[in-house]
């Protein structure tokens, strides 16, 4: 594959997953966990074809090869998952996105206390950037209501970080196996907690097909096509792409849906999103390892 069409690929990945919050504004009825359900529900048949095309028709071997750092990234997708739903049912989707945002950091300081991998003077600065901006977007959210929403994007991120990290550990280049496991496990879990809260998966058939868009279309299409240009960029060329995602999300909503972002939540998503500029710019000058 040629560096173009990976980038390209890679590009229409961010673009899918920037439009999930337009799709959320539309679901009128659907609970938090009824959602996560029908979204799950949503991404297993596509990523399980795509994983068995792989492994040519052995889905299961693809599954197995993963062995337990998939069971344990998929652990932690149920939270970047459920956290996800929850944080853009809670508050504004340029306040939830901002937030996502801060998953490379929990990532690099997780990767030190798990792997023991170095974190560089430059991740470290940004680090603390992010951590302001962090600060700004939940103080924010305590004068406004949102502490719950702000707490759960945060969740969702740290979930996402703890995925990231089973991977390296086990030496994963492929995620889909345990993307599709996390998949099995968010959709076991939501239905599980909807009933322990009363609340119904049988939900209006266009909330449930919304739901059902984002998974098929937006979540797992996204995660093949990302997962097909990742082999060919590097780390840092993924960073900066991948920002598409973040900037564009609050856009939608706010071009077709009017919602808007408070100050706080544009102040702190400034700081964030400078900390993962200057990381991934510090990263795309460092030599490539043959």
């Amino acid at each position: 594959m040629r560096y173009g069409t990976a980038a390209a690929l890679v590009v229409l990945a961010s673009v899918l997953w920037s439009l999930q919050g337009l799709v959320f504004r539309q679901i009128e009825a659907a609970e938090p966990w009824a959602i996560l359900f029908w979204r799950s529900l949503g991404m297993l048949p596509v990523l399980a074809g795509f994983i068995a095309w792989q492994g040519r028709g052995r889905l299961c071997a693809g599954l197995l090869r993963a062995g337990p750092a998939a069971v344990i990234g998929a652990i932690g997708l149920v939270f970047a998952f459920g956290g996800a739903v929850y944080a853009i049912q809670s508050t504004t989707v340029a306040n939830a996105v901002f937030l996502f945002a801060a998953s490379p950091f929990l990532t690099a300081l997780l990767g030190r206390a798990v792997l023991g991998e170095r974190v560089r003077r430059r991740t470290w600065a940004s680090i603390a950037v992010a951590v302001t901006g962090i600060a700004v977007m939940v103080g924010g959210g305590l004068e406004r209501g949102a502490l719950a929403g702000n707490l759960a994007a945060l969740a969702s991120a740290a979930g996402f970080a703890v995925f990231t990290v089973s991977l390296r550990r086990a030496g994963l280049r492929d995620p889909l196996p345990t993307v599709f496991l996390g998949g099995a496990f968010a959709m076991t879990t939501a239905a599980t907690l909807a009933g322990a809260a009363g609340q119904a998966l049988a939900v209006p058939m266009a909330d449930a097909l919304w739901s059902l868009v984002m998974g098929v279309v937006m979540l797992s299409g996204g995660m093949v096509l990302y997962t097909l240009g990742s082999r060919v960029l590097a780390a840092a060329d993924l960073a900066l792409i991948t920002m598409i995602e973040v900037m564009l999300a609050p856009v939608w909503v706010w071009l077709l849906l009017g919602e808007t972002a408070s100050r706080a939540t544009l102040l702190g998503g400034v700081f964030i999103l400078a900390a993962v500029l200057l990381n991934a710019g510090a990263g795309a000058r460092q030599p490539v390892p043959s």
